[in-house]
């Protein structure tokens, strides 16, 4: 078996080692743009779920509140006063 060599020309040689430069830049910035666009949508998302946690607690709170008050107005005092409130005699 006799070994084939490729004799490339020097000119030919710096083409292709151009070419893999600019396709290993290539990939490098569009990894880069893709990593920056995840980083964004996380801080989105982290955003959105305080937001989210904020008006659960907010609301939580109201039911919470509403409670109260449902019990009280359950009571023969709670009962007089809203009547009162309301204008009866």
């Amino acid at each position: 078996m006799a070994k084939t060599k490729l004799n490339i020309s020097e000119d030919k040689a710096k083409r292709i080692a151009v070419g893999a430069t600019v396709g290993g830049l290539l990939i490098v910035l569009f990894l880069v743009i893709v990593l920056i666009v995840q980083f964004v949508q996380i801080g989105v998302r982290q955003s959105e779920s305080a937001r989210l946690d904020e008006e659960i607690a907010r609301y939580e709170e109201m039911i919470e509140s509403d409670q109260t008050d449902l019990d009280y107005y359950q009571t023969q005092t709670g009962l007089y006063y809203l009547a009162r409130k309301e204008g009866w005699k």
